[in-house]
């Protein structure tokens, strides 16, 4: 009698994150939280000190970090915190607003009402995070928000765009959720594009979009102009 065979599989199993990824994330994280601010130092020796990792990693994760615009290389300095200009922010949201409301837009044309609970449940999470205090929640819940509104709209070359600048997206944001009063603000924001979708309202949902980013906005580049001018 022939034996059995074993059960073939293409599943890719996901390896444990490396010392390099961790310490990438770490790095990422404590720049966006303002851990390191704009204009800091970041020093090979401090840090591998400070992350319990070889000095190549932390130069493999400067470099990485470069890449995405959180890092500036200055000559006879060296590597630096990167400033974002008010300029530089304007441009950010002014991509965002045109893509998220493109996105809100083919949502209310098409989304089934699955992908509305999905959208309500991940508000349900930010507001939860907002009432911890867990800012570190609440931006990664907005990033997956943002993430479920642009796959339910099937725009995934616009996902792309959007994932782009996705880390500097993220550094404002963590400037605008600091705010007096955007817990409630914000979330009432989102809350309308996500109804304007259910109502299968396409340039409501779309409007709904453009606002939110552009309150977002408003409130990071006040931000970003009065560090400015305490740097004086």
């Amino acid at each position: 009698m022939n034996e059995p065979v074993a059960e073939r599989t293409l599943r890719v199993e996901r390896p444990t994150l490396t010392l390099r990824e961790l310490a990438l994330e770490k790095m990422r994280e404590s720049i966006q939280n303002f851990h390191f601010r704009p204009g800091d130092r970041l020093v090979e020796r401090d840090l591998a000190e400070q992350l319990g990792v070889s000095r190549t990693i932390v130069r493999e994760v400067l470099r990485h970090l470069e890449s995405e615009g959180l890092v500036t290389n200055i000559k006879h300095r060296g590597p630096v915190v990167s400033e974002t200009t008010p300029d530089e922010a304007r441009q950010i949201y002014e991509i965002r607003a045109a893509l998220e409301a493109m996105a809100a837009h083919a949502c209310a044309r098409s989304a089934p009402g699955e992908g509305v609970q999905q959208l309500r449940q991940a508000l349900a999470a930010i507001r939860q995070s907002y009432e911890t205090n867990d800012l570190a929640r609440v931006l990664d819940g907005t990033a997956g928000f943002y993430q479920t509104l642009f796959m339910l709209a099937r725009n995934e070359l616009a996902w792309s765009i959007f994932s782009s600048i996705n880390v500097r997206i993220n550094r404002l944001r963590a400037r605008t959720i600091m705010s007096e009063g955007r817990q409630i603000e914000g979330v009432r924001e989102m809350q309308a594009i996500v109804d304007r979708i259910e109502a299968a309202d396409a340039e409501g949902a779309a409007e709904a979009a453009r606002v939110h980013v552009q309150k977002a906005g408003a409130i990071a580049l006040a931000s970003l102009e009065q560090a400015a001018d305490r740097r004086g």
